[in-house]
């Protein structure tokens, strides 16, 4: 991405978003790794349900990077 012209308005939070999702991004690549290896449908359940929660944080996330610009 290129630089910007202008600072966000919060610095501290934009950090605190881009940092959730490079980490949510991480936790999703592991868990759908799991996946395949779970025991028992209750467990790809799990782990899918869990999956869905993090896309759902980056989402939130991404959303409140475009306000700050």
């Amino acid at each position: 991405m290129g630089q910007r012209f202008l600072p966000a308005d919060d610095p501290v939070l934009e950090d605190v978003l881009n940092w959730t999702v490079e980490r949510d991004a991480m936790d999703i690549r592991r868990l759908l790794e799991w996946l395949p290896q779970a025991r028992s449908s209750k467990e790809r359940r799990a782990l899918l349900s869990r999956v869905h929660e993090l896309l759902t944080e980056v989402e939130v996330s991404l959303d409140g990077l475009e306000r700050l610009h």
